[in-house]
């Protein structure tokens, strides 16, 4: 059985979603509210636990999950576009394809408004003025505005490794020690 078979299933669910709803905010001409919404999303997924297991447990009845996801929605405040779609999502049993909803959305938005994501995963934390100086330097080389989107991972021991779309660019002097590792090893 091919593993990614249920990402790949929980991806094109969550696009075809993701789509229906960028296309009623565009034609509603209300993108600011959903891209708000979607902020607001990922940072209740990423700080939620209670959340992520609402979408994910199957303990849950239908109805559970329904009410439940509606009155987060109503206190959250998000847009009826959002807050229907969850409702939808919730009666169809498809909660479970929140975050890559979410992903594929903010993916929407993005290239609609001529931005790509990249996926910055650095050694120390950075600071606004270096963020700025990247985002400037790679969009001289991607062609479009750059979000960065940054993680810290220690290991790392210092640089970078940038990811923006299928590029992937890894300066970090974990990836040099294991580069050198590698040759050392076909030598001897």
């Amino acid at each position: 059985m091919d593993v990614s078979e249920p990402v790949a299933i929980s991806t094109g669910i969550a696009q075809r979603y993701a789509t229906a709803v960028f296309d009623l905010a565009k034609e509603g001409k209300n993108l600011k509210a959903v891209e708000a919404d979607v902020a607001a999303l990922e940072a209740a997924l990423a700080d939620s636990e209670d959340l992520r297991n609402l979408i994910s447990s199957p303990i849950y009845s239908r109805d559970e999950q329904g009410a439940s996801i509606t009155a987060i929605a109503k206190k959250m405040k998000l847009s009826s576009t959002v807050a229907n779609t969850l409702g939808l999502m919730a009666q169809k049993r498809r909660l479970f394809v929140l975050p890559q909803f979410v992903a594929a959305l903010r993916a929407l938005i993005a290239d609609d408004k001529g931005e790509v994501t990249a996926q910055v995963t650095a050694a120390k934390a950075m600071t606004k003025a270096q963020q700025d100086k990247l985002a400037k330097a790679l969009k001289a080389s991607v062609g479009k505005d750059v979000n960065i989107n940054l993680a810290v991972d220690e290991s790392l021991i210092g640089g970078l490794v940038v990811q923006v779309g299928s590029r992937m660019i890894d300066t970090s002097i974990r990836a040099k020690l294991n580069a050198l590792q590698n040759s050392m090893k076909e030598v001897g």
